[in-house]
């Protein structure tokens, strides 16, 4: 639960401030917007590749202050447009299942990698006064595609937050949210619905997962910490899949691992830890300092 004195000192960071949500419809950042607007910005611009998203994210929010955008991160010209005279920018849009990823490579390069650079680009001329990268726990010692093109996106944002002025960069590293769509609890579901044992890739695999409003509280709060490149990392709790399955049913199959997929993630590398600072249940990665 947010504190008041961090309320406060969101409040006045939000205030009157005209915001871009990339990937905003999608399943966190539909909440995301709608925990954004309910502080005094001015306007909220989401753009999505997903048009029916748009659509069902406007029937819920129904907020006169939001603007929804059609178009994608790998387009210049839209993300120009989209990001003229913003202030904020949350980005969240990805490329993120982990099969999907690992045989669409160069698309999956060319979203979630070259995607961010145009961002970053269009930062340079649009000069937004924060930027707020969305990354995963996949990043921290990247064994999948996936997480090896989040792990790029961290270096580019450091880099970006310690080289690129005005704009103040950083980036969030978060576990799995419970509420996405297409995780795990997703296919129990419809699996344990049809009477049929929960699929488990292997018994001894453990994950971090947070709810999705424990995720959009943690990217909020990061708003005001953003400065030099930073890899905020919330400490969260780390569960066994197979655990977390038999409290839905007792019936499962083993399918075996994914290719690149780990028995068990991390949050932070050790060699990252070292350099960390702790702070407010999160660790704070600084990946140049400034003199």
């Amino acid at each position: 639960m947010m504190n008041k004195k961090t309320k406060d000192s969101l409040t006045k960071e939000l205030k009157n401030k005209t915001i871009l949500v990339t990937g905003g419809a999608g399943s966190i950042g539909s909440v995301l917007v709608t925990k954004i607007l309910e502080f005094p910005v001015k306007t909220v611009r989401v753009l999505d590749i997903d048009e029916h998203a748009l659509f069902k994210l406007n029937r819920k929010v129904n907020d006169k202050r939001l603007r929804l955008l059609l178009g994608s991160i790998t387009d210049k010209e839209r993300i120009e447009m989209a990001g003229n005279k913003v202030d904020i920018i949350l980005h969240l849009a990805a490329i993120k299942n982990i099969e999907i990823s690992e045989f669409n490579p160069m698309e999956t390069i060319d979203t979630n990698v070259q995607g961010l650079i145009n961002l970053i680009k269009m930062s340079t001329i649009n000069k937004p006064k924060k930027f707020l990268n969305i990354s995963t726990d996949k990043a921290a010692d990247a064994s999948t595609l996936y997480g090896t093109t989040k792990q790029i996106c961290e270096r580019l944002v450091s880099w970006a937050g310690f080289h690129i002025g005005p704009t103040k960069f950083a980036s969030i590293r978060l576990g799995n949210v419970r509420e996405t769509r297409g995780n795990v609890f997703e296919i129990w579901n419809e699996e344990n619905k049809n009477n049929k044992p929960l699929s488990i890739t292997h018994p001894e695999m453990k994950r971090y997962f947070v709810h999705v409003d424990e995720a959009v509280e943690n990217i909020i709060k990061c708003i005001t910490m953003t400065n030099i490149g930073e890899i905020f990392i919330p400490k969260m709790k780390s569960y066994k899949i197979k655990d977390l399955a038999s409290e839905i049913s007792d019936k499962h199959k083993i399918i075996g691992i994914r290719q690149g997929e780990k028995l068990e993630e991390i949050l932070i590398t050790k060699q990252e830890k070292i350099m960390a600072q702790e702070k407010d249940n999160m660790w704070i990665i600084q990946q140049y300092i400034k003199q």
